[in-house]
């Protein structure tokens, strides 16, 4: 009788070895947990928003002391850990992004970070759970032909969940069976509605497949029982997606082509928002150096994108919304000079000089510009008060490896690690967790890692 779907899927999934992993492979993941890590941080320092809430609650949960809290200065259930990290580190939007378009890591570290700390793992187990977290959600992604972008559901906590379960399934070291039951508990777990984007609930959908990855991981472990075959009849793909799916994508070339997170890139964000936004932003820091553009000289602004009305927000509700907006992150990169952390404010929102400008941000869709993150390109033209007009397209993504973007080198990738993570804590600290993370599979465990993680708010 041959395998399931799931069953195909699960088994390749637990064969993937640390020792036979490409070198390649172990760097882009070392790069993964450092870059994770960051904007956890960052994440953890937003005082007025979901960092403080979510410290907040998982504090008043309670919970065994088993994992770190980042930035909260104490432990508590790997679970309730898990939760809180995960909604964290995808709490600015900062967090990495993968084709097809999703953030693999939120759902997945806080996982790996979770379990290897209470079970007091080795740093060669976290790669190697990562790499089959990232290739599970890469797989069940493509797979997932019915799932439009940015319409109904939100990724991280439909696809996510898969490489959260996944993590739990390798560190946890459940059999074949026990996995699939493990998975088959995910797909009852799945979940997240596009419609909570700009909302602090969007957050908390890698948050919630991080702590459902840890539980469906337990309890599978315990003799929970599940649908063995998730993606079978009447599973995952018909409720979701009307069965609109491609169900070899799950397993095809498995072992005899490289891994996913080398095919299709692991893209590190050099700004803190919506990923289709980030030409936009450097177009537009383009033209600010080119032109010494400030917001005095703005007469008004045009943006040329393609049919994506997902980041067509002329005027956001907030701060954080503005994350996902092409008119307010471009205003921002050209009066700015820059896009950060500190951005997506209500105060920078309501401030004078976005007031007068925003409405001049025009948005104009040119269906002749194909909607894909990797071949798409943007341009934004600026007409000035002295009567100038000037423009820049952009092909290239920022952030985005190999030869269809423009990859952030070490140097970039040190510079937002630092950033993110002086938040929080001071400079020596900012050095040791570096130096740590970007060994992370040549240390032992992760306790003094984490140690130094938590206790950063402290």
């Amino acid at each position: 009788m041959s395998a399931s779907a799931t069953e195909s899927l699960v088994r390749n999934l637990l064969a993937i070895d640390y020792d036979a992993l490409p070198a390649a492979v172990v760097e882009t993941a070392r790069q993964v947990a450092v870059d994770g890590l960051a904007c956890a941080l960052a994440g953890s320092a937003e005082r007025r928003g979901v960092g403080r809430l979510c410290i907040d609650y998982v504090r008043e949960m309670g919970g065994a002391a088993q994992a770190s809290v980042i930035g909260g200065g104490f432990k508590t259930s790997m679970q309730n850990a898990a939760y809180a990290n995960g909604t964290m580190m995808h709490a600015l939007l900062f967090d990495n992004s993968i084709n097809p378009p999703m953030h693999p890591t939120s759902p997945s570290l806080p996982v790996i970070l979770a379990i290897a700390e209470h079970r007091k793992l080795s740093g060669k187990r976290i790669v190697e759970a990562l790499v089959a977290a990232i290739e599970a959600q890469i797989r069940v992604r493509t797979a997932s032909t019915g799932l439009a972008v940015g319409r109904g559901w939100h990724t991280p906590g439909i696809t996510g969940i898969f490489g959260a379960v996944t993590a739990a399934a390798k560190l946890l070291d459940l059999s074949v069976e026990q996995a699939c039951m493990a998975f088959g508990l995910a797909g009852s777990r799945a979940s997240g509605l596009a419609v909570n984007t700009g909302t602090m609930t969007k957050p908390s959908h890698p948050g919630h497949a991080a702590r459902m990855g840890v539980e469906c991981g337990v309890l599978a472990r315990m003799g929970w029982t599940a649908s063995a075959d998730v993606f079978g009849a009447k599973g995952y793909f018909d409720t979701f997606m009307g069965g609109i799916a491609q169900l070899d994508a799950l397993s095809a070339g498995f072992g005899t082509e490289p891994l996913r997170m080398l095919n299709s890139g692991v893209g590190f964000k050099a700004f803190p928002c919506n990923y289709f936004t980030h030409r936009l932003i450097d177009a537009a820091l383009m033209l600010r150096a080119a032109h010494d553009i400030r917001a005095a000289d703005i007469e008004r602004v045009e943006i040329v994108f393609p049919d994506f009305e997902y980041v067509n927000r002329p005027q956001p509700a907030s701060g954080p919304e503005g994350r996902f907006s092409a008119q307010y992150t471009t205003l921002l990169a050209l009066i700015d000079g820059g896009v950060t952390l500190d951005s997506f404010t209500n105060e920078r929102l309501a401030a004078p000089d976005v007031c007068a400008l925003l409405p001049k941000v025009a948005f104009r869709v040119d269906k002749s510009i194909p909607f894909d993150k990797l071949t798409m390109h943007v341009v934004v033209s600026v007409w000035l008060k002295d009567g100038r007009m000037v423009s820049q397209r952009v092909d290239k993504l920022i952030g985005w490896p190999g030869k269809d973007g423009k990859p952030l080198n070490r140097e970039q990738r040190v510079r937002k690690f630092r950033s993110c993570a002086s938040r929080v804590a001071s400079a020596d600290v900012v050095n040791r967790m570096l130096e740590l993370a970007e060994h992370i599979d040549e240390l032992p465990d992760v306790a003094g890692l984490m140690s130094l993680a938590r206790g950063a708010a402290a």
